[in-house]
């Protein structure tokens, strides 16, 4: 897991502070996660602690009461001004300018803006995206794909050895299918046109007896190695994967061919893995089908819920990739975590093969593996997106592209008449795939991944609230200002308590010092909106901060020379950030 030091971000250390306090006031033992410290809502108040909400009730005095001995023993020396008491027993915590002017000097000097690195190396498999093979990509891929590729950008980040793991559908009874229509009918999928292969091949294993049973013998040729099977079916992947890449560069995610590790490729391992479960009696027959029955699970019927190993026919099933795939992880890639970026529906499933994987010796009791799982894509009607004609799935390359055409417009209207001369035909189009991109991809991760998350371009791409194009507008008038002062001969400066006098520099200095704190917390949780809503206080606190506080036109060379710096930090915080949600900061828009 990822934790901060005590100390290491602003939160933490007045957390500790407050605990190092409840101690010596009231003889009470917390954690500094206990100390219920949050960031103020009240005006002129920086943090609140109500623990002595809580603790009131432990030691039988008033909650103000409480409150003001934690006060009283609070050591604030150059950090903190006199604590004071609200409410009911709220404690005030106010930062004293020289402190804040001191963490920012510090997050300035550091290449990470203050987020520290993992205090060990970890291994981290991160399994995301896995599409059907032979199809092009849907919508409904779209979370995996965001979510994993943010959650391993993260991951290498903080320092871990991250390797991307990409879990195709790519074996059975539907790969049989395609290779037995692809033989009868003289070739595979075309470029740009696998769906309709697949559907074509589809309608007749549903619609022509005949043909389901040739193509269920070209299944069991298939799996038992014949080379002319194995030729087209190698074609069809082929296909398939550099349908996939073209997907991954557009949505500028890095995963890659070598990192695909398809149901195909665990197959010679299944036998072994089920003999090794047998043996160890964790295996035993249910309606002609071998099953293992992990503890602690129960239909709702109260019927232990079976994990299936092989079924009637002798075929494996996925349950038995699954795991698998755990032991090649655990056995082969030396994970010490692995994330499996899943939607929620398959959350007993994962449970289910853990359990099973554990209780084999499979799966060390000390390694971290788990489903991160996510709820759906939904239209702007709350249901399953679709497309408008014919109701059909959303293939991914046509919403991404559609995305970076209503930016380009989007642009090219904001800029009508305002052109600097720099711009070419290439920067344009450039900007517009930053901006589109950017703001699905950003759309996604800003909501809870436990949530569904309904597509609006229309949302998307708004220039206000809390978009991936309002933090890339923040972002570039940033480094608008940054040049223009570079071209008056008005240097960045540091960030001096002088500097902080005014309630806008100091609301756009505690939201910078929020940032190290919510890359950790991200990282602890894996819900990347927690870092979206930092980043997005970051920019309304800088518009609040442009809006009163005039940089260029101050009037003492040390506040316009502050105040650069104010905005040189503020546009690292925005690119930094921006940059492990996988999303791009442009220079100009």
């Amino acid at each position: 897991m990822v934790r901060a030091l005590p100390g290491a971000t602003v939160e933490g250390l007045l957390a500790q502070r407050v605990a190092h306090a409840v101690r010596a006031a009231w003889d009470v033992s917390l954690t500094p996660a206990q100390a219920l410290l949050r960031p103020s809502q009240v005006a002129g108040v920086d943090f609140q602690s109500n623990a002595a909400m809580g603790l009131a009730k432990r030691l039988g005095r008033p909650p103000r009461e409480v409150a003001e001995g934690v006060a009283a023993a609070l050591f604030a020396d150059g950090v903190l001004e006199p604590p004071e008491v609200s409410g009911p027993g709220f404690l005030n915590l106010v930062l004293r300018p020289a402190f804040l002017a001191g963490r920012l000097a510090a997050l300035a000097a550091d290449p990470r803006l203050g987020v520290p690195e993992a205090e060990r190396r970890e291994r981290v498999v991160v399994d995301y995206s896995a599409p059907n093979a032979a199809k092009e990509m849907q919508a409904h891929h779209l979370r995996s794909t965001v979510l994993g590729d943010a959650i391993a950008r993260l991951m290498e980040f903080l320092g871990h050895e991250v390797v991307r793991q990409n879990h195709l559908g790519d074996w059975g009874t539907q790969m049989g299918l395609l290779v037995e229509h692809a033989v009868e009918t003289g070739g595979g999928p075309e470029p740009g046109a696998m769906t309709e292969f697949y559907r074509a091949a589809r309608l007749r294993f549903d619609g022509d007896p005949e043909f389901a049973d040739r193509a269920r013998r070209r299944t069991a040729e298939l799996q038992s190695g014949d080379p002319d099977s194995r030729r087209i079916w190698r074609s069809v992947m082929d296909a398939s994967v550099a349908h996939l890449q073209e997907v991954y560069a557009l949505l500028g995610v890095g995963l890659t061919p070598e990192d695909v590790r398809g149901e195909s490729f665990y197959q010679p391992l299944l036998g072994p893995l089920v003999e090794r479960l047998e043996a160890a009696g964790l295996a035993e027959e249910s309606d002609g089908a071998l099953c293992a029955f992990p503890a602690g699970f129960a239909g709702r019927d109260g019927a232990p819920v079976p994990v299936m190993l092989r079924k009637r026919d002798g075929g494996y099933t996925y349950d038995t990739t699954d795991l698998a795939a755990v032991q090649y992880r655990v056995d082969e890639l030396k994970a010490d975590r692995s994330y499996y970026v899943v939607g929620a529906p398959q959350q007993q499933h994962f449970a289910t093969v853990f359990a099973v994987a554990r209780e084999a010796g499979v799966l060390p009791a000390d390694a971290d593996f788990r489903q991160v799982s996510f709820g759906s894509v939904l239209g702007a009607d709350g249901r399953m997106l679709k497309t408008r004609s014919a109701g059909g799935t959303v293939e991914m390359l046509d919403l991404l592209r559609e995305g970076v055409r209503r930016a380009a417009a989007m642009i090219a209207e904001r800029n009508a008449g305002r052109s600097t001369g720099e711009e070419t035909a290439d920067g344009i189009e450039d900007i517009a795939r930053a901006v589109g991109i950017g703001a699905v991809k950003y759309a996604d991760l800003s909501v809870d991944r436990e949530r569904d998350a309904v597509f609006s371009f229309d949302r998307m791409l708004a220039m206000d609230g809390n978009t991936g194009v309002y933090l890339q507008y923040a972002r570039a008038r940033m480094g608008s200002v940054l040049r223009r002062g570079a071209a008056a001969g008005v240097p960045e400066g540091p960030i001096t308590a002088d500097a902080l006098g005014e309630p806008a520099e100091r609301t756009l200095a505690l939201a910078l010092l929020g940032l190290p704190g919510a890359v950790l917390e991200t990282a602890e949780t894996l819900r990347p909106h927690r870092l979206c809503r930092q980043l997005f206080e970051v920019a309304q606190a800088f518009s609040g901060f442009w809006e009163s506080c005039p940089v260029l036109g101050a009037e003492r060379p040390e506040v316009r020379a502050a105040r650069l710096g104010l905005c040189g930090l503020s546009g690292r915080a925005l690119e930094l950030g921006l940059g492990l949600l996988g999303v791009e900061a442009p220079e100009r828009l």
